[in-house]
């Protein structure tokens, strides 16, 4: 008896490890779950051939899910998408609340296109009303080509580790050449002055990136000044 209890709770631990594996898809994926490639084309064809459709010059929006409709920022969210919806510019974001919801709806309000890229989350992201052409993922990567290929401009409020990966992402592709150089644009210097600080006073004299590398993005507060950056880069 006393072998039997303890094989049963030996598998009972096996089964929680498996429970648990399972909820992380990245690191259960393996040669053997080569299906997942035609979900994954399948995201991608689906991306490609919605936004395709899509003369505007996009401007992509990021920033955090957890900014609420009385914060500063998500207000200067709403107004700057719905300045640039008004100028011809498609708004993109990631579809979800927060400032994606708010330059959604600043899109919606401007009468313009309203992208989202909504991920499928356990947590935090639910997609908000405002999209007009709504999109759903369940890749992060298939997600973020869909904001590189279809934005010329990249507007980044404050936000947590996601907006940072996309920041960071965007700054690197540019840096490698690997897509043409677009405007990167921090808003809010009291946010970003610290990680741009860090950035110019460690980074740059540790030789792990060059003077021209801070040349790749901007902070800015002023919503008229951001506009009229966005205006003479891109031009419609």
């Amino acid at each position: 008896m006393h072998n039997r209890r303890i094989s049963n709770s030996g598998c009972n631990h096996e089964k929680r490890s498996s429970d648990m594996q399972h909820q992380y898809w990245l690191d259960y994926f393996n040669a053997g779950d080569s299906w997942r490639l035609f979900r994954i084309m399948a995201e991608f064809v689906e991306g490609f051939d919605t936004l395709s459709g899509v003369k505007e010059p996009g401007v992509s929006f990021f920033g955090s899910a957890r900014t609420s409709p009385d914060d500063p920022y998500y207000r200067l969210t709403v107004t700057l998408a719905d300045e640039l919806s008004r100028l011809g510019y498609a708004i993109i974001t990631g579809g979800g609340p927060g400032i994606m919801e708010a330059a959604n709806k600043g899109a919606a309000e401007g009468g313009g296109i309203s992208i989202g890229l909504n991920i499928d989350l356990p947590f935090e992201q639910e997609p908000n009303p405002f999209a007009n052409i709504p999109l759903s993922f369940k890749y992060f990567f298939v997600r973020k080509v869909m904001f590189l290929k279809y934005a010329m401009a990249f507007i980044c409020m404050p936000g947590g580790f996601g907006t940072l990966d996309e920041v960071f992402e965007a700054i690197t592709l540019i840096q490698t050449q690997r897509i043409k150089p677009f405007p990167v644009v921090l808003v809010g210097s009291d946010f970003w002055g610290g990680l741009t600080g860090w950035i110019r006073e460690t980074m740059l004299p540790a030789g792990n990136i060059s003077k021209d590398d801070q040349l790749i993005y901007r902070v800015m507060d002023d919503p008229d000044e951001i506009v009229s950056f966005i205006r003479r880069t891109i031009v419609l």
